[in-house]
């Protein structure tokens, strides 16, 4: 990995020296745009409205319209903004860590220690882990003053920036202020249908099928031509229960579902371990559909 930014966390008169790295990527396929008839790539290019020409990034300057007047923004006038120009993680607070809604979550990154003495750096993670906490601080990164979440993973600082409150939608829908009845058998049926479902979740085990099944697309079509059964190639979908016009019966439709997940549920390999789901106990006896 390469880092993308250095700086320095700061918490009271503690600095510690990080390099900053970017903790996931994109594996998607790249694709672009051409055209229908010829299959030429169509591309998109800077031109100048006033002179006509095709302008470089490296004579293009940003600008503001207030609707009257338009003011230009150079990169050096940028750059010269006293947040753009600090390199410091600074320490706000440190809250529970459940305090954080992970809605507000962006982007996260991976911080190593860059000095010769790593102790700063370990003593900061030490005190995470040992209180639950999680720092709240305040940065600047790529032009833009931004909040993060600064926590432990895997005995490595991670920094996520977080959305500002502003950022976030309130999710007001009226349909929801309908009162509803729900039965006890219904229920007992949704939660019979969680049971059925109930696992330790293991990231490793999900794959990208729509990114899988195009670039087996890509493969046949490199192979064959363009002239490619869609069908041919992945087999017909099968026809969804309820699709169609009906409408199943919510108990119906939870019962199905038990019934499916159940079926779907094939007998572990020889030799092979199986993930067991954590249960709870209460002084209840659960019952099942």
């Amino acid at each position: 990995m390469r880092s993308i930014w250095k700086g320095v966390i700061t918490f009271g008169l503690v600095n510690v020296p990080i390099k900053v790295y970017s903790a996931t990527e994109d594996h998607d396929v790249s694709l672009h745009q051409v055209h229908d008839k010829d299959g030429g790539r169509i591309k998109y290019q800077r031109r100048c409205e006033i002179c006509g020409k095709i302008i470089s990034y490296d004579h293009i300057d940003k600008a503001y319209d207030d609707g009257d007047k338009t003011v230009i923004l150079t990169d050096e006038d940028l750059k010269s903004l006293p947040e753009e120009r600090s390199r410091e993680i600074d320490v706000v607070e440190f809250v529970p860590s459940d305090q954080i809604d992970p809605i507000m979550f962006d982007r996260s990154y991976y911080l190593e220690p860059d000095s010769t003495s790593s102790k700063a750096y370990v003593l900061l993670r030490r005190t995470l882990e040992e209180t639950d906490r999680t720092a709240i601080v305040r940065f600047a990164l790529r032009q833009k003053t931004r909040l993060g979440a600064l926590r432990v993973r895997n005995d490595v600082l991670m920094l996520q920036s977080l959305l500002w409150a502003d950022e976030v939608r309130e999710a007001n829908f009226p349909s929801l202020d309908e009162r509803v009845r729900i039965s006890a058998k219904e229920l007992e049926m949704s939660s019979s249908l969680v049971e059925s479902f109930a696992s330790d979740f293991s990231p490793e085990e999900f794959n990208d099928d729509y990114q899988e099944q195009l670039r087996t697309l890509i493969e046949v079509k490199l192979k064959k031509g363009d002239a490619v059964d869609t069908e041919e190639t992945f087999g017909e979908e099968p026809e969804e229960e309820g699709e169609g016009g009906e409408v199943l019966d919510l108990m119906e439709a939870l019962r199905k579902s038990v019934e499916r997940s159940r079926g779907e549920k094939k007998p572990p390999a020889k030799g092979s371990k199986t993930k067991k789901a954590p249960t709870k106990t209460s002084g209840r006896s659960k019952s099942t559909a």
